[in-house]
């Protein structure tokens, strides 16, 4: 419920600060006070979009800050936390808006968009007014109603349906996988068999590509290969070369190594350099003798790259891609190979899950119209203590079959039409077609005093849903209200005495001059306060006799 409201610089409205509580509570004052002030900036703080008429004239910027308290388990509390935002069941929304279009939303202090605040605002409150759509002219609203109604039932075979339908999802991909129809599995077949064969014909190994192209970098290069490889032979093997003069330097220290260590061990390391001497050598001669390369040779490792180029084009970016695609591809065409089994195997499941899925729609469908019927008997009861004694109301269910039915929804195949007709006599309508606004705002009574304990919304808004009623409908509009009040929280714009007088809290809105400028104001009023007001909505002069009337229609609400 919605327990405080805080308002600054919001058209009239300087600053408000409002407590609400729970039960009924009643906004009221003289026609163009700023009654719709409050509305708007609770409509604003649960995210309309904002205007910069509504800022106050001659200031910067206007707030508005909405305190709600629901339960830990609600799920206003759920979309919450569902934003990463901590909420024991304590919701405070502020939202700031300037003259220079800039704004802010946060939710328990954490910035958050206007999508987000919707979020979590449609758990909180409900708002209607007179010149608003009812949210139960759409037809998606209403079949959620309906299931509303059936509860637990209709979840029950909702998640029977959900089950079947992934089911079946996974039947339709692996039977994808197996090529679909014989004759598509054939081509398929025949794609996968040149595929390996292409693949298989080239005899690729891992890291050949980069082995040919290294090979491809020394062809290109021989000439300088060469040359450097003989000179460097030349300068380790030749007359007067490395090896020649540290041969010279082993005899000579060879022929002191009997006089100290220190000698000896030099001669041990040249005749270890003497060996790396020779090895180098021996390397050396080897790479000459490797480069050895004519014509043919070039030609094979450029044919060779081609047609390592030309498979990577097919099936993959590199040597190793091209080879997870031939393994795979060999494991499809093995699938494939032995598909005809399977296929039928999944077709005939299939066929088996779409059975299931209409019986399913069958049943839901049963469901809801019972629930429907019933619903039905109840509005048109409720309409008719709303002095719309010649109502009817029905829900209309399109028909369908098995072959129009869709078998792909766990909401089951239905798609209905809330019907009505406000006259006797009169054919029924799509409910958006026929119902005048008067009829329209009695009819959302009616169907929110069937619905008070369904919805999970813990505050219901009414704008002036009383405009053009009186008398008897005024008594029965209050009783209807006192009703929902039992369980859910409502504020209410009223002119009626009827409804003023069964409010649990009174608020009165009204305007004065305060420094050359207007200025709304909002004060809670009870007992003689209360009383002063419900003569005024009356019309009548403040006598002794007004003023019991008042007080015994305040005595009729009290619960």
């Amino acid at each position: 419920m919605l327990e405080r409201l805080v308002i600054k610089n919001i058209a009239l409205i300087e600053s408000a600060d409002i407590g609400f509580g729970p039960g009924l509570n009643i906004l009221s004052g003289e026609t163009g006070s700023g009654k719709s002030v409050i509305l708007d900036s609770l409509n604003f703080v649960l995210g309309s979009k904002a205007d910069k008429n509504m800022i106050r004239y001659g200031e910067s910027e206007a707030s508005v800050r909405g305190e709600f308290c629901v339960a830990p388990q609600s799920a206003a509390a759920e979309a919450v936390r569902g934003l990463d935002i901590d909420c024991d069941g304590e919701i405070i929304i502020t939202r700031r808006y300037g003259a220079d279009g800039r704004g802010s939303i946060k939710i328990n202090g954490n910035a958050v968009t206007a999508g987000m605040l919707k979020g979590v605002s449609q758990h909180l409150v409900d708002v209607y007014g007179q010149s608003e759509h009812f949210a139960l002219l759409s037809e998606f609203n209403q079949l959620a109603v309906i299931d509303g109604l059936c509860g637990d039932r209709a979840q029950s075979i909702k998640d029977a349906l959900a089950n079947y339908i992934s089911e079946k999802r996974e039947c339709r991909q692996k039977l994808e996988k197996l090529g679909g129809d014989s004759a598509e599995r054939a081509r398929k077949l025949d794609l996968l068999a040149y595929q390996i064969k292409e693949i298989d014909d080239a005899a690729l190994s891992a890291g050949e590509e980069e082995e040919l192209l290294s090979r491809r970098r020394i062809i290109e290069n021989t000439e300088k290969i060469a040359s450097s490889v003989g000179g460097a032979q030349q300068a380790i093997d030749g007359d007067g070369g490395s090896r020649d003069g540290v041969f010279a330097a082993r005899r000579l220290m060879a022929g002191i190594s009997e006089f100290g260590e220190d000698y000896s061990s030099v001669t041990d390391r040249l005749d270890a350099v003497l060996a790396e001497l020779q090895d180098i050598a021996d390397t050396l001669s080897d790479m000459a003798d490797g480069l050895d390369f004519d014509e043919e040779d070039a030609r094979r490792v450029e044919d060779r790259l081609d047609l390592i180029r030309n498979l990577k084009k097919k099936y993959g970016q590199t040597v190793e891609a091209v080879l997870d695609f031939r393994a795979k591809a060999g494991e499809e065409y093995d699938l494939l190979s032995n598909s005809e089994a399977v296929a039928e195997k999944l077709s005939v499941r299939i066929g088996e899950l779409d059975e299931r899925i209409f019986d399913g729609c069958q049943k839901l469908t049963a469901l809801r119209k019972s629930a429907a019927a019933k619903f039905c008997r109840e509005v048109e009861g409720e309409l008719k203590s709303l002095n719309i004694s010649g109502a009817r109301f029905e829900v209309q269910f399109a028909d369908y079959t098995k072959d129009t039915a869709n078998l792909g929804s766990k909401n089951g195949s239905d798609k209905i039409q809330f019907m009505f007709s406000a006259n006797k006599g009169e054919p029924l309508k799509p409910l958006n077609k026929v119902i005048s606004g008067g009829e329209l705002s009695r009819f959302m009574l009616a169907i929110k005093t069937c619905l008070k304990d369904l919805n999970g919304i813990s505050t219901y808004i009414f704008d002036e849903i009383d405009a053009g009623i009186s008398g008897v409908t005024a008594r029965s509009v209050a009783e209807k209200f006192v009703a929902i009040s039992k369980n859910t929280q409502i504020i209410a714009v009223s002119h009626l005495p009827q409804i003023c007088a069964a409010g649990d809290r009174n608020f009165l809105i009204s305007k004065a001059e305060k420094n050359g400028g207007t200025v709304t104001s909002v004060a809670e009023i009870e007992g003689e306060g209360k009383i002063a007001e419900i003569i005024r909505l009356t019309g009548g002069g403040d006598t002794e006799a007004a003023r019991q009337h008042a007080a015994e229609l305040i005595a009729q609400y009290k619960r």
